[in-house]
């Protein structure tokens, strides 16, 4: 099971587990703010918690908490806005860039993947799989029925720390990712299954949209975004980073265990085309902008909060065990482009994204009114890091059964 889906799961476990009372669910009277003495405790280390450090930023009410825990390994203390690298929180920036370019009519959400990137799936010729049309729209809202991404250094096995650490600082371009996934030359060719007909998520599917944008505009992501994005809402502290390993300072250590068990600094890495690095400040300006319609206009902007349906009108199912299991439409789709929804027990619903690169684990959330917001990241990739589920259930309380 991914580390994604085990967070997920664990993350359905303790929040359901969290009493309703009759004050906010982030436990404050209304009005009052983050409860900070419940956020100190639940940022603070405790036995069982990954070796690394961790911060966060929590907003109720126009108030804000900033904590952190200190780097156990080195001993030193992290600064409240440090950076770290934000994994998959990165998709929601590539969602807001082919939304905008939609509302420019530069791309059509329900235009095809073989439309804008002729060539990139396989169409059947010398006997390979035959793909039906895949929109754009369900890249974004992960029903492209595409194989999953095959990603990561060639030859490391499952397990393998030594390995992942050794070729850490390996990059992978969107083509490169897109013939391992397609067309791998170690096993037979992947077969897809129907487009728009289930909900399963996949990095292949925004590794497919950022080079949509590429070809799209003529520009690399990394320009899209910044000049898009990071410029307009002054994101200083935010970057694609190309691949570039070195981390700014001051920055969060992200740690992998190698075989052995020894926690170690990974913090410099490669990546993929679409590696990010920001800070909590940073997020949370980013999820502001989102929401409140300063990056979108009316009609994306209801197509980012837009969960996939069927014909009738009802969710598509999820395919997997790890996410989509909250609610009365556990087992539904609950990833729109971009964004992760997640139900609450008084019916608000929960907007937004977690994100896992080697040695971090981060996510942020926001209530739609914006009312209460979390960013967070832990330098550490062994698993579900408990500060966010801890956290997690400090601000938001109960989601739904």
């Amino acid at each position: 099971m991914s580390i994604a889906k085990r967070t997920a799961l664990a993350l359905a476990g303790l929040l359901l587990a969290a009493t309703p009372t009759a004050a906010l669910a982030d436990g404050t009277a209304p009005g009052a703010g983050p409860d900070r003495a419940a956020l100190d405790a639940a940022i603070a280390a405790r036995p069982g918690d990954p070796t690394a450090g961790a911060l966060a930023r929590v907003t109720v009410d126009g108030r804000t908490w900033r904590g952190t825990a200190d780097d156990p390994v080195s001993g030193q203390p992290v600064a409240p806005n440090t950076a770290f690298r934000i994994g998959s929180i990165n998709k929601t920036f590539v969602a807001a860039v082919v939304l905008q370019l939609a509302a420019e009519q530069r791309i059509d959400l329900d235009g095809t993947v073989q439309q804008y990137l002729p060539g990139v799936l396989p169409d059947g010729a010398g006997g390979s799989p035959v793909y039906q049309p895949v929109t754009v729209r369900q890249l974004l809202d992960h029903t492209s029925g595409l194989p999953q991404a095959v990603e990561g250094p060639a030859g490391v096995k499952d397990g393998d720390h030594d390995g992942l650490i050794a070729q850490r600082f390996a990059i992978e371009t969107f083509d490169e990712v897109v013939q391992r996934t397609l067309r791998p030359t170690d096993r037979p060719w992947p077969v897809p299954t129907a487009p728009g007909t289930e909900q399963e998520y996949n990095n292949f599917n925004y590794r497919l949209a950022g080079l949509l944008v590429e070809r799209v505009t003529g520009h690399s992501l990394q320009q899209e975004v910044s000049t898009r994005i990071l410029d307009p809402l002054h994101l200083r502290h935010t970057e694609l980073t190309g691949g570039a390993p070195q981390m700014p300072e001051p920055h969060l250590t992200g740690y992998l265990d190698s075989n052995a068990g020894v926690p170690t600094d990974v913090s410099e890495q490669g990546g993929n085309s679409e590696s990010m690095i920001s800070t909590p400040a940073d997020l949370d300006r980013f999820l502001r902008a989102l929401f409140d319609g300063e990056l979108l206009p009316p009609q994306q902007l209801h197509d980012l909060f837009t969960l996939p349906r069927d014909a009738s009108g009802q969710l598509l199912p999820y395919h997997g065990t790890g996410d989509c299991q909250l609610g009365p439409d556990k087992g539904k789709a609950c990833y729109s482009a971009g964004l992760l929804s997640l139900l609450l027990q008084d019916g608000t619903v929960v907007w937004g994204k977690t994100g896992h690169d080697l040695g971090y684990s981060g996510g942020y959330f926001a209530t739609p009114d914006l009312r209460k917001r979390l960013v967070y990241s832990v330098g550490s990739s062994g698993g579900t890091p408990p500060q966010a589920l801890r956290l997690a259930a400090t601000v938001f309380g109960p989601f739904a059964r």
